[in-house]
């Protein structure tokens, strides 16, 4: 039986609480929801004062955040053996033509963005939060047939993966232009 019932927040650290709400409202359009500030961490007790923030980016979805000024300063990406790439946070927008709305604003103020990039069953573009957090924008673009193709592989493709190590063919056509209706 399942018992979850989705994410209640995802949290991350940040090098500034303030700055951090307002670039969020800023590029999008998130609303700040909560701040908690206490000098003692509720959990573990430890005297460590922090400022934690709540912002809503849509859904229902919360996204937080710490600001720890007695710890020394982020090194993001955290861990040296992932790529910065790999660690992300997708958030979901209802177009393309919203995804490139943000992308120009960002640019014009001279954040760097990264593409649209192509995946056939979604268009994305990624970008950085103040504090160094990897985020990405994506409009879905799937067609029903796409996702029940992707749905039919999904288990080979695993245990190929499991086995080999090395990248399955089977949905290939999502970044090499051969998918056809």
């Amino acid at each position: 039986m399942a018992f979850l019932n989705g994410v209640h927040h995802v949290a991350y650290r940040c090098k500034n609480a303030k700055e951090t709400v307002e670039w969020y409202q800023k590029y999008l359009d998130a609303n700040f929801i909560l701040a908690i500030a206490e000098n003692q961490v509720p959990s573990t007790k430890e005297p460590d004062p922090y400022m934690h923030i709540f912002i809503d980016i849509g859904g229902g979805n919360i996204l937080a955040f710490f600001e720890l000024p007695t710890k020394q300063p982020m090194i993001a990406p955290s861990d040296a053996n992932t790529p910065a790439w790999t660690q992300h946070l997708a958030l979901k927008v209802d177009s393309i033509d919203t995804m490139l709305k943000v992308k120009a604003k960002m640019e014009a103020d001279g954040i760097e963005v990264i593409g649209p990039t192509d995946h056939t069953i979604f268009q994305s573009i990624y970008f950085r939060d103040p504090s160094g957090h990897r985020l990405e924008l994506a409009a879905d673009t799937a067609t029903p047939k796409m996702n029940q193709m992707l749905d039919e592989v999904k288990w080979d493709m695993l245990n190929e993966w499991d086995r080999t190590k090395k990248a399955p063919t089977h949905a290939r056509w999502m970044h090499d232009g051969s998918y056809a209706n």
